[in-house]
């Protein structure tokens, strides 16, 4: 009876060390599945932040260039994008992202030469991304901007005797846990306009002689 419970009791410690191993070797199986799921959450919320950031930095300098009264300066122009800078810290974005602000304005022609005109246009960030809808100057003879600036059917124009700041922003976003599977990062591009408020002259001056960050 003895000599039984000891085959009994030995095969169940056999048992138990089986399914020990069972379960290192399901732990060491699921493991990098569970890794993959960690770092792929932290990463969807880096790129959510960072979409948020980007927005930010568009209203933030369409709303602060459009707020100067009587006339913009450079001066003006160059703390606008210093709070850009300020709000999108955290990104890097003045390293990795590119903001284009147009002043967007009536051409003042007749006939088939109405339309819209960028009177002023001025670039800030390290990164290689041209206008969307065109340079400093386009419309200013012509119709070549009759519908305004943005997407097609979306288009933004400026009423009569005023002027709109249309703001485009891009931002090449490099995740910080995956980089190495996401190559060359993802570009980020987000759009926006203001109404200038109580601005009796468009055309910006440069009482400091600035250098213009033109584009």
């Amino acid at each position: 009876m003895a000599a039984s419970a000891t085959r009994i009791g030995t095969k169940l410690r056999g048992i138990i060390r089986a399914q020990g191993g069972f379960a290192m070797v399901e732990f060491a199986l699921s493991l990098p599945i569970f890794v993959a799921l960690l770092f792929g959450g932290l990463e969807i919320i880096n790129l959510v932040m960072a979409h948020m950031r980007v927005n930010q930095i568009a209203i933030t300098v369409a709303d602060n260039a459009g707020r100067t009264r009587e006339v913009i300066d450079e001066a003006d122009i160059y703390e606008v994008f210093a709070g850009a800078d300020q709000v999108g810290a955290g990104i890097d974005f003045a390293e990795n992202g590119r903001i284009v602000l147009s002043s967007l304005q009536p051409n003042g022609q007749a006939g088939s030469n109405a339309g819209q005109m960028i009177n002023w246009q001025r670039c800030h960030g390290e990164m290689g991304v041209a206008p969307a809808y065109g340079a400093q100057g386009k419309g200013r003879t012509n119709n070549s901007l009759a519908m305004g600036m943005g997407p097609a059917g979306k288009q933004i124009r400026a009423a009569d005797g005023t002027a709109v700041m249309f703001v485009e922003v891009t931002y090449r976003y490099v995740p910080t846990l995956l980089a190495s599977v996401v190559k060359g990062g993802t570009i980020l591009r987000y759009e926006t306009a203001f109404n200038v408020r109580e601005r009796t002259n468009q055309d910006p001056t440069n009482t400091q002689n600035l250098p213009i960050k033109s584009c």
